[in-house]
């Protein structure tokens, strides 16, 4: 099978839709090596990150050979497949190009969330009118799509009318570190390096309303005092108007120093030790379209306590707690609960990591992927 891919986010971004994209295409080459894969990007950043694919023979990357890349990329690019046999075309990031179609490609797009039509006020008007056009384009114009939960599904039907049958629900997986053993003296190491202390609760992500930081910070102050251990929040870079309201909630709380605050931190080795020495993530999100730090939690033998709704329940699994996000008493208790009880935080962690390493394993999601493809190629009428 000849393989195309949307590797603009591969090449240049390295958070969420980055990191899905970079996993996704190496571990399709380390299960699946006869096939051919094409990266098709407007530019290259040059990272540790990327040079896997830079440099590696496997993998062929193609360039415009024009300064108009947005346009390249959205519609002259589909000039390029035809050209490179392509069989199929997949666009890991939300979006195809408008001509697809009329490439006549088989193509493949993967929706991540449709945030901007969940929660409209957080994103910029113009943002919300180019993002509804591209992934309504891409929903209708793709052969099939891959959801990333079976809640970012439920929304596709929902908010564009897109028949149930045309969706493959298909998660993401870790960065390969996540599945690695885990050891006890390299986790305390990390805690030295970074001045951690030996109990913690840990959020991972970044700061934004829907995230609900405030969340936490109310139920923290709803704990009793002998709970009030430190929270570790390993956040990217923050918008500017939410971080200043949620520095003055924590200082008018009196918790400057109960919150410690690791920013941009972006070696995966570190952040598994950082999961793997806390006591429980809380991640108490208002909404996501897959919960990516609740599935790093399991797979690092971490309790995980999230909210109850969209897609945290299938990141979580059966034994995670789950709250009302809107309810920060809910969240203070269940907090309690995990701190209180061992043998229930070991009975978390024992069946959080199984569920977590059987429902993401990179094996069974790549063979899931592939599947999804050869229906896209040959479709039972």
């Amino acid at each position: 099978m000849n393989i195309g891919f949307d590797s603009k986010r591969l090449y240049s971004n390295f958070t969420g839709l980055g990191n899905y994209s970079r996993t996704l295409v190496k571990n399709l080459q380390n299960f699946y090596p006869n096939f051919s894969y094409r990266l098709y990007t407007p530019s290259i950043r040059i990272s540790s990150e990327t040079d896997v694919f830079h440099k590696n023979p496997a993998f062929e990357t193609i360039q415009p050979n024009t300064s108009f890349k947005s346009f390249w990329r959205s519609f002259s690019i589909a000039k390029e497949f035809a050209k490179d046999k392509i069989d199929l075309y997949h666009g890991l990031s939300n979006e195809i190009p408008f001509t697809t179609k009329q490439s006549g490609v088989k193509s493949v797009v993967t929706i991540h969330d449709l945030i901007f039509k969940v929660l409209p006020k957080t994103y910029p008007l113009i943002d919300r009118t180019i993002y509804d056009i591209k992934f309504k384009n891409s929903c209708r114009n793709a052969d099939r799509i891959i959801a990333i939960s079976e809640s970012t599904k439920n929304d596709i039907v929902s908010y564009y009318g897109i028949n149930r049958n045309k969706i493959d629900v298909i998660y993401q997986c870790c960065n390969p570190i996540f599945y690695e053993d885990i050891i006890i003296k390299e986790a305390d190491e990390t805690l030295t390096k970074y001045n951690l202390p030996s109990e913690y609760i840990l959020y991972v992500g970044s700061v934004e309303d829907r995230k609900n930081l405030t969340g936490i910070i109310k139920s923290y102050l709803q704990l009793h005092p002998d709970h009030r251990i430190p929270i570790v929040i390993v956040g990217g870079r923050q918008a500017k108007q939410y971080s200043k309201r949620w520095q003055n909630l924590i200082r008018n709380s009196g918790l400057e120093n109960r919150i410690i605050w690791l920013t941009d931190l972006k070696d995966n080795r570190s952040l598994r030790k950082i999961y793997q020495s806390a006591m429980a993530l809380v991640y108490p999100s208002f909404y996501e379209g897959f919960g990516l730090p609740v599935a790093e939690a399991l797979l690092s033998k971490t309790p995980v306590i999230t909210s109850n709704i969209s897609s945290m329940p299938e990141a979580g699994g059966p034994t995670s707690l789950y709250v009302d996000p809107n309810e920060p008493e809910e969240l203070a208790q269940a907090i309690a609960k995990v701190l209180d009880n061992s043998e229930l935080r070991n009975s978390m962690i024992e069946a959080g990591y199984k569920y977590a390493t059987e429902t993401f394993s990179p094996e069974k999601v790549t063979h899931q992927l592939v599947k999804c493809y050869e229906r896209t190629l040959h479709p039972i009428e």
